[in-house]
């Protein structure tokens, strides 16, 4: 096992640099994620960590040493991709021992390697099978296989799940956690995928036009985003971002948004952006109170079986909120939305930063 170090690490192609400058250091025995749109330079990262990509500028360390110069095969990692990549005239048990090609390993030690890989996937009644005989998340567990038969150092699994259905994502997912646990070795996972980079990290690396908007545990990007687009990124469904005025006076200020101005204990910049995730904006009961209170019209309503989300004209756009599962507002009909003051989170409206 071993620890990542990236530091000041910079890609190029020709005169556009994709990469820029990013420092970031992943434990011994880390789950990481990299999670952010198409483009935003995650893969890329992924690469130059992986020695498939050539690095401009900055260093990357794997177990205390730089490995900038050093060949995919020299580093002591093993990749698994989003493409299953597993040759089909081969069986599984020949798929997994295809990692231990260069090993050096006599045929008996081979076959015990792939046979303990195999036990741990939940693969042994399947090792004689061809590819075209399993399903899509076997064959995503026996390119996993032909990872973990070398005992790397390091894992980077890019966008493995990508090209299963919903149910077998969810399976994957359980499974690649429970890996995790069993063998602890440092991960680096990268996803666009918010739902799996909540589910499978230690910690998120977020990401976006080559730089690392916030680093953080789950729970901490979902309770504490650095910025909306960090706000808007994890949770789901996506939080809502309203625009709002604030009134500063005597070290306090007064929003001014909705049915009546609500009171911060903080001086504000006069303009502000006002998020709400949509679990703590909910349709209120008739005189019910709330710290901030916002009249609109219902648009679209999704139920969702224990709970229902609807979306609602109001603040001068649609926001989404939940309501009753069973009770749900029509649509066309007349609503009130309220959140308590500590559902609220405030960005400066010209940084887009949290405040």
């Amino acid at each position: 096992m071993a620890g990542i170090a990236i530091e000041r690490l910079v890609k190029r192609y020709g005169p556009t640099q994709v990469v820029h400058g990013i420092d970031l250091d992943i434990q011994d025995g880390e789950f990481v994620v990299f999670v952010g749109p198409s483009g935003c330079g995650k893969s890329t990262t992924l690469r130059m960590v992986a020695g498939l990509e050539e690095i401009n500028d900055g260093t990357i360390s794997i177990g205390g040493r730089v490995v900038n110069r050093l060949e995919p095969k020299e580093r002591n990692i093993a990749m698994v991709f989003q493409n299953y990549a597993i040759y089909p005239h081969m069986s599984v048990a020949e798929n997994i021992a295809f990692g231990l090609y260069t090993s050096g390993l006599d045929k008996a030690a081979k076959r015990k390697r792939v046979e303990e890989v195999a036990e741990v996937l939940g693969l042994t009644p399947l090792l004689e099978r061809r590819p075209s005989a399993l399903s899509g998340g076997q064959r995503q567990r026996v390119a996993i296989g032909r990872a973990m038969v070398r005992d790397p150092a390091v894992f980077l699994f890019d966008e493995p799940l990508s090209n299963l259905d919903a149910q077998l994502r969810a399976q994957m997912r359980l499974e690649i956690k429970r890996l995790h646990q069993r063998l602890g070795t440092t991960i680096v996972f990268v996803t666009h995928d918010q739902v799996e980079a909540m589910t499978l990290a230690d910690r998120i690396v977020v990401m976006r036009d080559g730089h690392i908007l916030q680093v953080g545990a789950p729970m901490e990007l979902y309770e504490k985003p650095a910025d909306v687009f960090t706000a808007r990124f994890i949770g789901s469904p996506t939080m809502n971002i309203m625009p709002a005025k604030a009134v500063a006076e005597a070290g306090r200020s007064t929003l001014r948004l909705g049915e009546a101005p609500l009171a911060w204990p903080t001086a504000l910049p006069s303009d502000v952006l006002i998020g709400v995730r949509p679990q703590e904006l909910r349709v209120l009961d008739q005189g019910e109170a709330a710290d901030l209170i916002l009249s609109g019209t219902v648009a679209v309503v999704e139920p969702l079986g224990p709970e229902t989300f609807v979306h609602v004209e109001a603040a001068g756009g649609l926001l989404l909120a939940s309501a009753p599962a069973k009770n749900p507002p029509a649509v066309g009909s007349a609503v009130q939305l309220g959140a308590a003051a500590s559902g609220l989170r405030l960005f400066d409206a010209q940084s887009e930063r949290a405040l």
